[in-house]
């Protein structure tokens, strides 16, 4: 079989399921595991290298808003693989091709390859997305073992802290303008054993006021800026530290690695889950995955 990924946690799923030869094209965004990086780009971004938070958040509102979009896609590239799968999302028109469009481009090329769409909000229906590309590439079997062995350590992770006290958290996913963490990361909040400040699980990432962020009092705030890696956030963590009177009164404030472990709708949910347990509850038990969160006060 032949499969092209417009999604980075897609192609995190077709490396788990053991399909990584079968991986002909992928998006530029495709970095995980270190071998899709090899894998032929089939598509580019827009966005100007080193654009502040503000200007990244003014040029995907006019993306969304039928501006010019934030990535490119390479048709001639995807013409020549000829791909018999093709996966992709509708959950986010900024993150991929959303699938309609999609389906519309491989008829304009002339390719009749299967559309697979990914739209999970929520941490099952991540773990339900991997199971559905073991269907549609004849791994099921394999994809309900990992998916198993995924559930067994989320619940581990909702063991080893089920009797702690629930700090205040507040998840951010942009900081300029602010913006929560939404979808599946309240639940991995709650999972990891905190109480997630102005959210709700399974509900899209909504802009904040610093006002209300003020007056909701967070003990604990992680910065997850959406697309940034660990060295990136932290960076800019420390710049919103310093600036922001609302968040002075947080006793702890951490920096993760959103494009790995929070951003991305895929397997390694889990190991971000495992390390938001780990920053918010000293000696729980539960083991932390290096390079996922640093704290930085």
């Amino acid at each position: 079989m032949r499969i092209v990924s417009l999604l980075p946690s897609a192609t995190e799923i077709v490396y788990l399921l053991g399909l990584g030869g079968d991986l002909v094209g992928a998006t530029h965004e495709c970095d995980w595991p270190p071998a899709a990086r090899r894998v032929r780009r089939v598509s580019a971004s827009n966005l100007p290298p080193g654009a502040s938070p503000a200007e990244i958040d003014r040029l995907v509102s006019a993306s969304v808003s039928g501006g010019a979009p934030a990535y490119v896609l390479d048709h001639e590239a995807i013409r020549e693989l000829a791909p018999d799968l093709v996966i992709t999302q509708d959950l986010c028109a900024v993150c991929a091709v959303p699938a309609g469009h999609l389906r519309a481009a491989l008829d304009v090329l002339g390719i009749e390859a299967q559309v697979l769409s990914l739209d999970p909000s929520s941490l099952g229906e991540v773990l339900d997305s991997i199971v559905a590309v073991g269907r549609a590439t004849g791994t099921e079997a394999r994809a309900r073992e990992a998916v198993a062995a995924l559930r067994e350590r989320l619940e581990a992770v909702r063991r080893a802290v089920a009797a702690r006290p629930r700090p205040a958290t507040l998840a951010l996913e942009w900081s300029d303008p602010p913006y929560n963490a939404g979808h599946w990361v309240p639940e991995m909040v709650r999972l990891a054993g905190g109480e997630p400040l102005l959210a709700s699980a399974g509900v899209p990432s909504t802009r904040l006021a610093w006002e209300a962020i003020g007056r909701s009092r967070p003990e604990v705030v992680v910065f997850l800026p959406c697309g940034y890696g660990l060295d990136a956030a932290c960076e800019e963590a420390s710049a919103l530290l310093a600036s922001r009177p609302e968040l002075a009164g947080a006793r702890r404030l951490f920096a993760g690695d959103a494009s790995g472990y929070f951003s991305r709708p895929g397997p390694r949910l889990v190991d971000g889950t495992a390390a938001l347990a780990a920053a918010l509850h000293d000696r729980c038990g539960i083991e932390a995955p290096a390079g996922v969160l640093a704290r930085l006060r």
